[in-house]
């Protein structure tokens, strides 16, 4: 006891025996160790797992949220197409949807989703964001039948935009093709130009685009030239139509007209009540002439 209080002896063993016991306790404490690092491990898998379900998710609606927007952006250029159709032209317009569409060359025609009951009348023209599809033949009171452009029966006027030039379009049972027969050799119309509503006849309003000529050559007699036209419509493509047809402006006759005078030959009327304040009453004496010097 002298010796490790003036020596330290004791001391410097404890420190040598922690020294050598600090493995030992490192090895004794590691299952602890292990196990809360396991712990934390798990638990931050989990959470990573929670988190990734979570954002996957929200990608999910957003994405699809995303798709839907995309939708809505396509169908407001559509409706923006459709109605820029009818800028510059004084038009009623109505939007109808394609339920059902007959493409069989001999009877190329289109079911809407509007009737009578929508306004909807036989002879109204019928556009897309193209140009011309065709015209009404037939109304129910919820349905309408409409005739395309590029059916056998089906014939509009048109004119050449450039030249002037004033012809009818026929169709073919093709739904890429119109034709345009007998035209004279002399008229003035070439290969590219741009074909559009005449309006003669009334029921297709002018302006609006029909085709693209693409070819020209003489008929059997060669005495008249036969062009052939890509339809501008778009006859396979589309979900919804216009129904446009002419009107006219309201006529601003200006204020009423103030009601006309009585007749000359007629007193005017005593109101009720200054003949209620009169009747009765001693009719007054006449007024007294100052004498004449």
């Amino acid at each position: 006891m002298v010796a490790d209080q003036r020596g330290g002896f004791a001391s410097q063993a404890r420190q040598h025996l922690s020294t050598l016991a600090e493995p030992v306790w490192w090895l004794a404490s590691s299952p602890g160790r292990l196990a809360e690092g396991a712990h934390d491990l798990v638990t931050t898998r989990s959470r990573l797992l929670a988190d990734n379900e979570r954002l996957t998710r929200e990608l999910q609606v957003n994405a699809s949220r995303l798709h839907r927007l995309a939708a809505v952006a396509e169908e407001n250029q559509r409706l923006r197409e459709l109605l820029g159709g009818t800028r510059g032209y004084r038009l009623e317009a109505k939007l109808a949807g394609i339920i059902d569409v007959d493409l069989d060359p001999s009877r190329q025609r289109i079911l809407l989703d509007a009737g009578s009951d929508d306004g909807v009348r036989v002879g109204q023209a019928m556009i897309d964001a193209g140009g011309v599809l065709g015209q009404v033949i037939e109304v129910t009171p919820r349905r309408a039948t409409a005739l395309l452009l590029t059916d056998p029966e089906h014939a509009v006027p048109v004119q050449v935009a450039r030249s002037g030039l004033r012809t009818i379009a026929f169709g073919t049972g093709r739904t890429d093709m119109l034709r345009l027969p007998n035209i004279p050799q002399s008229a003035d119309i070439r290969v590219g130009d741009r074909l559009v509503t005449s309006g003669i006849g009334g029921r297709f309003p002018a302006g609006f685009p029909v085709g693209t000529i693409e070819q020209l050559h003489p008929d059997d007699t060669r005495l008249f030239v036969v062009a052939q036209a890509r339809p501008a419509a778009r006859l396979d493509r589309g979900l919804e139509v216009l129904l446009v047809n002419n009107t006219l402006d309201a006529v601003d006759d200006g204020p009423p007209l103030p009601p006309p005078p009585p007749p000359a030959n007629e007193a005017p009327q005593e109101s009720p009540a200054a003949a209620t304040a009169t009747e009765g009453d001693p009719a007054p004496a006449p007024a007294e002439q100052e004498p004449t010097p």
